[in-house]
């Protein structure tokens, strides 16, 4: 994301990743198929540049992976988006956001594809 002079005020990148079946939550994992990894979109970083922070620009940011994460899985495979927060503010935000933590990585966070389908349906 950049104004209209070119300065960065923020980005974010989205990757292919494998989430191992038994580090989901029972609720999500029981209605998966039972192979070793299971196909998921990692959301590898985002960030607002520190001139910009407070103005909801993370907010935005990550509607538009979760948009463009959830239109890809027209072609390819992805159960939902994981993210690491790296530090308890980060952590907050993605679970404000409905994140859960994954069960061997607290600060690894998971939301299924099934519920970002649902918020951009209604629209």
């Amino acid at each position: 994301m950049v104004d209209a002079g070119g300065s960065i005020l923020g980005y974010y990148t989205l990757s292919a990743y494998g989430i191992r079946l038994s580090a989901l939550p029972e609720g999500i994992s029981k209605r998966l198929p039972r192979y070793p990894l299971i196909p998921a979109t990692l959301l590898g970083r985002l960030a607002v540049s520190s001139a910009h922070q407070g103005q909801k620009l993370g907010r935005f940011l990550l509607t538009d992976a979760l948009h463009r994460s959830w239109r890809n899985t027209t072609e390819v495979a992805s159960v939902g988006v994981v993210v690491d927060a790296l530090d308890e503010r980060a952590r907050a935000f993605y679970l404000h956001h409905e994140f859960i933590p994954l069960l061997d990585h607290p600060n690894r966070l998971f939301l299924a594809m099934a519920t970002v389908g649902r918020a951009f349906k209604a629209r």
